[in-house]
């Protein structure tokens, strides 16, 4: 199957195309398919869909290095007389006057062989020296063929070329020469094999001064390469016919050799009437159209979850599985990531791809209400599964919520929700003693075993006491995120640290931090690296300040002035908030502020 050329893999149904083109010029295709959604079959399935072929040339702007006129010259038409004499019939080229100007914009208009107008440029502009005509089609097509027809005899020597970055770089697409080898340093007629399909080739055919006017130059981008009858399975060809860009440059007239005669060289010259480039908008298969963004710019109107100019690439979170062209036998649809509706991003792992038989390689990132995971498909830590609920709930993962005193770390079961007790501690966050354990004041074994030096009681115990409650909590003003220069400069230091460890030591719990930026330093100086931070014991139970162990914080304070402490000092007055990256930066303002301010 050779999409998307088909009907144009022979150099008869290129003349019967080009035969066509004085209905078609207008840029659409003769007959116009209906359906729905040319993407989709009637049950809805994605399939491989291309938009309509039509002359990417019609009405685009041409740039031409030479062009009669400017000033006023004169040019002449050459014919045959009756007795086969050569005659001519000269005229003036004026750009200021509407009937003898030759600009062109003539290369692109409609084409009507009734009232043909001819690009021309200036005359006798001969070997080494060449005209040149720039065509941008301002997006990639797949080009089947390029086409010119000339008002005046065609050239001698001439080549085509296109480029695939806008005119930033060019690639030899086809030459035309009597002599191929003086010219173009190339052989005429060299054979193409799979291995050297992206070869331009040089040829003498058109290389004839006869017709004197009204010959074509067809130019087919797929005649002779081998793979062009399986363009679907060849990466070479696909990349071969791609285009943004043609140049055409005219490097040789074809003249009688009498061009030392003054006048005989007024009738040597290039004249264009039709430039014509057929083919498809490129999309890759997954678009039947292309249509105009807000800018004006052209660009597909992609399907099967593909985005980009070309539906080059995947739309986001459809990473499932990599982007591919789409074939007659596979649509190649993209397919969104399965993140349980708990994340807006994902990314594509090919290894994991592989390793699931082809079938999933996406990867979820950021999974948001405490879920964790490649597929945001269970809990993290410090949450377990609320079975009630459907994993695709906003709150299918509860907070374990493991007792300070009688849970021996805060991270639950993830999937009961039982937390890691202390010994003779029960419960699913482990609040309360077991049967023939009694509470204790001891944070370090909250109930002790009563057959120890006394009889075992079967009375069950009351439920572990609990910390403070908010009533008897002060206030915590480390929750607030806003800081001013005037907070600021009340305290006395200023780190961003992580937590490392933490131990209890009577009322108060020491942690071990490692300091990573210090902001702000008072008498006693704070370095970076390992330090002390104390925390009273009914300030953490009050969860002020509230310390996970693993996490950042940005922390300022005021310095510990207890001889028995060495390191930093934390109450319910200091900010401890949850470090964000965008922190530093507010930081370095606040303390220029404070500087200029001389707090």
């Amino acid at each position: 199957m050779m999409y998307p050329f088909r009907n144009y893999k022979v150099a008869g149904s290129l003349v019967l195309t080009l035969g066509l083109l004085g209905i078609v010029r207008g840029g659409f295709s003769l007959m116009q398919q209906i359906h729905v959604d040319p993407c989709y079959d009637e049950n809805g399935n994605p399939k491989m869909c291309i938009p309509d072929f039509v002359n990417a040339a019609f009405g685009k702007p041409v740039k031409a290095s030479s062009t009669c006129g400017s000033p006023p010259s004169r040019y002449c038409v050459m014919s045959t007389g009756v007795s086969g004499e050569r005659q001519r019939n000269c005229f003036i080229c004026d750009v200021e006057h509407h009937k003898r100007r030759h600009p062109a914009e003539y290369l692109t208009d409609l084409n009507n062989p009734n009232n043909l107008t001819c690009w021309q440029s200036e005359p006798y502009i001969q070997h080494p020296n060449n005209v040149t005509l720039h065509l941008a089609l301002g997006k990639k097509f797949e080009l089947t063929y390029i086409s010119l027809q000339f008002c005046s005899a065609r050239p001698d020597s001439m080549a085509i070329y296109k480029s695939q970055d806008y005119g930033k770089t060019w690639q030899p697409y086809q030459f035309y020469s009597s002599q191929c080898r003086k010219i173009y340093n190339m052989p005429s007629r060299a054979t193409i094999t799979k291995q050297n399909e992206q070869e331009a080739l040089c040829t003498s055919d058109h290389s004839s001064i006869e017709p004197t006017s009204g010959g074509r130059i067809a130019f087919s981008t797929l005649e002779g390469r081998p793979s062009g009858y399986d363009f679907d399975s060849s990466p070479v060809l696909q990349d071969w016919v791609t285009g943004t860009d043609i140049k055409v440059v005219f490097s040789r007239l074809n003249t009688y050799g009498d061009e030392d005669d003054d006048i005989a060289r007024d009738s040597y010259y290039y004249s264009v009437s039709d430039f014509a480039v057929g083919g498809r908008c490129k999309c890759n298969g997954h678009a039947s159209r292309c249509i105009e963004d807000k800018n004006g710019q052209l660009m597909c109107d992609c399907k099967h979850n593909t985005a980009g100019p070309e539906c080059d690439r995947c739309k986001p979170f459809h990473d499932d599985r990599p982007w591919a062209r789409a074939t007659e036998k596979d649509a190649n649809e993209c397919v969104a990531c399965n993140c349980n509706l708990h994340a807006r991003k994902c990314r594509f792992n090919n290894e994991l791809y592989i390793l699931s038989g082809r079938k999933s390689g996406g990867v979820c990132l950021k999974c948001r209400h405490n879920t964790a995971g490649r597929y945001c498909n269970y809990c993290k830590e410090g949450f377990y599964r609320d079975q009630s609920k459907q994993m695709t709930h906003r709150k299918a993962c509860k907070e374990c919520n493991c007792h300070p005193v009688g849970a021996s770390g805060m991270f639950c079961n993830q999937t009961t929700g039982q937390c890691p007790c202390k010994e003779g501690v029960v419960g699913l966050s482990c609040n309360r003693c077991a049967k023939g354990f009694t509470q204790t004041r001891s944070h370090i074994a909250p109930c002790i075993n009563e057959g120890v030096g006394g009889a075992i009681s079967t009375t069950p115990e009351p439920p572990i006491k609990t910390p403070p409650s908010p009533v008897d909590c002060p206030s915590c003003k480390g929750s607030k995120r806003k800081l001013s220069v005037g907070k600021y400069c009340k305290k006395e230091y200023a780190v961003h640290a992580q937590i490392l460890s933490r131990e209890q030591v009577d009322k108060w719990y020491k942690f071990t931090v490692n300091v990573m930026t210090v902001y702000k330093s008072g008498a006693w100086r704070i370095r970076r690296g390992d330090q002390l931070l104390f925390v009273h014991q009914n300030d953490l139970e009050c969860k002020c300040p509230k310390l996970r162990l693993g996490r950042n914080y940005l922390i300022i304070g005021e310095e510990n002035k207890s001889d028995n402490q060495n390191g930093l000092l934390v109450d319910h007055r200091s900010y401890v908030i949850p470090w964000r990256d965008d922190w530093n930066r507010r930081m370095r303002k606040l303390q220029r502020k404070a500087r200029r301010e001389k707090c």
